[in-house]
């Protein structure tokens, strides 16, 4: 499988960041990816109010990328912002385009480093795993990729791929827990993992805020743990082909499933 990651910097606009999503949807497609990923909080950056950005999935926002993702013919996996009642929104990605129609409500929230994601945002509940011309890909977002067990969770249920949209927060020894945690996951579930981070907004001249706003670094990385390609900190996409048939072999080979006793 070809797929794209598209790291890109969010505003808090949402009409503009429907247009950077739609014009990275027909360059990712024109690459000949069939599945392009990009960050969480696509729709809007973090570090506004979110409750008023916030819409259903067949809200305006989702159906423009639905309406792009069908017209270019490739699959999309966008974060956004879902309504989610008594005052909080879901953290959602949705995922969209030749014929997949699913979303994940994000389930570990980042109440860390200073910053009370659960203020504002209601965890989902429910791991989810969806169809990609055949193939099987496990939803994570941002600071899930610190829990292994829900890796694991998908990889039982079929995951060969996770993706992991993020808006990783900047700070010391951040960019090297990154790299650490999205291989680890690797290798905990025997899949890839196809992480697609926020670009460091400084890259573009904007203020960094004290949200988790992202520093880039998108990268995948094989079922043994090795990085196949990597970003750096601005914007850009990474196009990259799969052997997702290695997942197989290397839960196999390693017996990270099948040894497990808990």
């Amino acid at each position: 499988m070809r797929i794209a990651l598209a790291q890109i910097v969010s505003s808090a606009d949402p009409k503009t960041n429907l247009d950077l999503v739609a014009d990275s949807i027909r360059s990712a497609a024109a690459a000949g990816a069939r599945l392009v990923v990009f960050p969480e909080a696509a729709m809007c950056r973090f570090g506004v109010p979110l409750g008023p950005v916030a819409e259903p999935l067949d809200g305006p926002w989702a159906t423009a990328v639905r309406g792009e993702a069908h017209t270019a013919g490739i699959t999309v996996v966008a974060g956004m912002f879902t309504p989610a009642g008594e005052g909080r929104v879901h953290n959602t990605l949705l995922v969209t385009g030749r014929g997949v129609e699913a979303s994940y409500d994000k389930i570990h929230l980042y109440d860390a480093f200073g910053f009370a994601e659960s203020d504002t945002v209601a965890p989902g509940t429910e791991p989810v795993v969806v169809d990609v011309d055949g193939r099987m890909v496990g939803l994570t977002t941002c600071y899930d990729v610190r829990f292994p067990a829900l890796f694991q969770e998908l990889a039982v249920r079929g995951a060969e791929l996770a993706v992991l949209p993020a808006s990783w927060g900047a700070g010391p020894g951040k960019r090297a827990q990154w790299d650490v945690l999205v291989r680890a996951r690797a290798l905990d579930g025997g899949m890839y993992v196809a992480a697609c981070d926020q670009a460091d907004p400084t890259t573009v001249g904007r203020d960094p805020g004290k949200a988790p706003n992202g520093i880039g670094a998108s990268m995948v990385a094989d079922p043994y743990g090795e990085v196949v390609d990597q970003l750096g900190a601005g914007p850009g996409m990474l196009v990259a082909d799969l052997d997702l048939d290695r997942a197989a072999e290397a839960r196999e080979r390693t017996g990270v499933l099948a040894n497990r006793k808990l």
